[in-house]
């Protein structure tokens, strides 16, 4: 699942969360587990992204890589620090908001 498509599942279950708080004593429960389950993806998706490339990025050893494959991987790269970049102005600000333009390269247009 990518990672604008998540924000919109995730926005979803804040909107649930809210509707729980008015109508169940163990909202505040729920909502912690929510929030627990979050920070958990998080912990999970960037232990992932590590141990992929502490596995992946020796195997490039000693192999020329050729000028597409640098600007594929360059695209990726960039993706990948505009979700990071994301995800430190989220957890600084707890704006979870996405531009138009970072939507874009998330989505890897």
């Amino acid at each position: 699942m990518d990672i604008v498509a998540a924000q919109g599942l995730r926005g979803g279950g804040v909107g649930r969360a809210h509707h729980h708080e008015r109508t169940s004593e163990l909202a505040p429960a729920v909502h912690r587990f929510e929030r627990t389950a979050e920070f958990l993806d998080l912990v999970g998706a960037c232990h992932t992204f590590v141990a992929t490339a502490n596995r992946v990025v020796p195997g490039l050893h000693g192999r020329t890589v050729r000028e597409d494959e640098k600007a594929v991987l360059g695209e990726n790269i960039a993706r990948v620090r505009a979700a990071l970049e994301w995800i430190e102005h989220a957890v600084e600000t707890g704006d979870v908001d996405v531009d138009e333009a970072l939507a874009r390269l998330l989505r890897g247009e």
